[in-house]
């Protein structure tokens, strides 16, 4: 089974937008009503969990620790972070790859880091 995934608030839209045009099977959720600008990782991150969705974010910075702590108590889908320099061209190809190779039980708790 693909893995379900979900943009944090900090993902480009253009990534999601190009991800869905070029893969028109995915099932990518953008963050717009769902995850509102200063929400905590770990808020995000239980979000994504609720709703069985690998997280995609370039919150490279904060989001590995956070990542960790999470999962000393609870079982994650994953994460997949993207450079936020990445053009978004390279960044939907490395997606759609990392999307297509992987099952979803791959990225279960596990951080995938583009490219790959």
């Amino acid at each position: 089974m693909r893995a379900r995934l979900l943009a944090d608030a900090d993902l480009r839209y253009g990534i999601v937008r190009g991800l869905r045009r070029r893969e028109p099977t995915v099932d990518f959720q953008p963050s717009q009503r769902l995850i509102a600008d200063g929400v905590e990782d770990p808020d995000v991150l239980a979000l994504a969990a609720g709703l069985e969705r690998v997280l995609v974010s370039h919150d490279f910075r904060t989001m590995p620790g956070h990542f960790y702590r999470f999962l000393e108590f609870r079982q994650s889908p994953g994460v997949i972070l993207i450079p936020q320099m990445m053009p978004i061209g390279q960044a939907v190809e490395e997606l759609q790859m990392a999307w297509a190779c992987k099952e979803a039980e791959e990225f279960r708790n596990q951080i995938t880091y583009l490219p790959l």
